[in-house]
Parts: structure tokens; sequence; C-alpha cells
């Protein structure tokens, strides 16, 4: 993949001593995240910013020694789903960067993530009288004390 002149991070999946031997690329541009693989049979994939739903950083040890990390990507994409940008150097930083251009994205597109912050499952209220669904059960207001 040539270097494009809007990119906003870039580098190569690093082999197991750090250095960029490989023919993976990953490039940041302000909309995608693209993911350029292979050498004779070549793979671009791309997933919309505004499609990522979590990152995840983990380093073991060895990943600590030569300065890599890989970062887990959560994704709505169809096709992607969920995928990992392996060992890359100054994940730490590459990871915080992403995630802020990820939620910029999501506000420009007016995309906007729900999370389930009601009460679980299992944590039913005993009464069904809990009208406003705020875990407290509501009073008839005819009721008589």
């Amino acid at each position: 993949m040539p270097h494009r002149k809007d990119a906003l991070w870039s580098d190569r999946k690093r082999n197991f001593l750090g250095l960029p031997w490989t023919f993976t690329q990953y490039t940041l541009v302000p909309d995608r995240l693209l993911i350029d693989r292979g050498f004779f049979n070549s793979r671009e994939d791309e997933v919309r910013l505004y499609r990522i739903t979590d990152l995840t950083l983990t380093r073991n040890l060895w990943q600590k020694i030569i300065g890599t990390g890989t970062i887990h990507v959560d994704s709505a994409d169809p096709t992607l789903k969920n995928f990992d940008i392996i060992n890359i150097k100054g994940s730490y930083d590459v990871k915080e960067q992403l995630s802020q251009i990820v939620e910029k994205s999501r506000r420009e597109a007016h995309v906007y993530m729900r999370e389930n912050m009601q009460q679980a499952p299992n944590e039913k209220l005993e009464d069904d009288r809990d009208m406003g669904h705020d875990g407290i059960p509501d009073e008839p207001e005819d009721r008589c004390h």
C-alpha cells in the first residue's frame, strides 16, 4: 500500500523481534481504518471508524520487552467484525488516538452507542407496579393509607 497523504497513522505488523518485516500494514485515515495484507495475493479491508464499538490493548511480557502491543477492536462492521491490530509500536498512544478519532467520527456521523445501563435480567422487581421502570414500585394514586 503506498503511503497516503491523508494518513493520520500508519505502521506495519511486526514480527516476534519487533521488526516490520511482514506484509500487513495498518493505516488510519480521518474516517476509516485500512488493513492491507499479503504480498502475492493482497487484500485491503476497511472499517468505518463510527462502527468501532470498543478497543482493548493487550501486551504480553515479550511485547513489553520489544515495545509493541496488540489492540483488539470490536466493531459492528459486517465484514471484519472483531479483529486485532497486531504487534505495533507505540500501541498505547495508537489506542488513545484511535479512541479519540472514533468518538469524533461518531459525533460527525450522528451515531450514538446505546449501552444497557438497566438492571440485569435476573434482578427483576418482585412487584409488577414499576411503571416508570426506575426500580421503585409505583403506588396507585387512589390508594388509602
